[in-house]
């Protein structure tokens, strides 16, 4: 794998972003806020095959531009992983739109909360060119009758495990019983 992308890479996925560094000639991590970012990318063997985006990707346009400068620099991206907060809903439209345009084939992690429908995801995104999509689904940890949301560094091994087995769609944690949520 030449280049990745991982867009919210830098707080529960800083561990996937760093795990990524060590597979991928070069990872792109796309995030907002500057001092997560260092923290990140301050834990990386080699810092020379990252390349750290700060920007909001709620801006399509500016995200577009990001994107294609990124392709420009270091070649069409292989694999993406994308934490994408709802106020964004057109975040990974631009993405799939900027990365499909290329004729290869690229992978993409869609990570979602445990509240949100898979399916209905499925049908917004069908018809995407060159994209083999997955979907990776974080629930929750159920220990001794009581439950709690993952830790960080659970998100990123099961975001990782997903990536590693390539199943199109990947729970990390559970989503039942759903009444017993956190």
């Amino acid at each position: 794998m030449k280049h990745a992308l991982v867009v919210g890479g830098t707080g529960m996925l800083c561990n996937v972003s760093l795990w990524l560094a060590g597979q991928a000639d070069h990872v792109s991590i796309i995030a907002r806020n500057a001092e997560k970012m260092d923290a990140c990318i301050s834990r990386a063997a080699n810092r020379s095959r990252i390349t750290p985006v700060l920007t909001d990707y709620a801006d399509s346009n500016a995200l577009r531009e990001h994107l294609n400068k990124l392709i420009g620099q270091h070649g069409p991206v292989d694999l993406a992983v994308a934490w994408i907060h709802s106020y964004a809903d057109q975040a990974l439209v631009t993405i799939s739109n900027v990365f499909s345009q290329n004729s290869r084939q690229w992978e993409l992690y869609h990570v979602l909360g445990s509240s949100r429908d898979p399916d209905e995801l499925l049908n917004e995104l069908a018809g995407l060119e060159n994209c083999n999509y997955h979907q990776i689904q974080l629930g929750f940890i159920l220990e001794n009758h009581q439950s709690r949301w993952m830790t960080n560094e659970e998100i990123s091994d099961g975001v990782i495990e997903a990536i590693q087995s390539g199943k199109k769609r990947h729970i990390v944690g559970q989503l039942e019983p759903w009444d017993k949520r956190p």
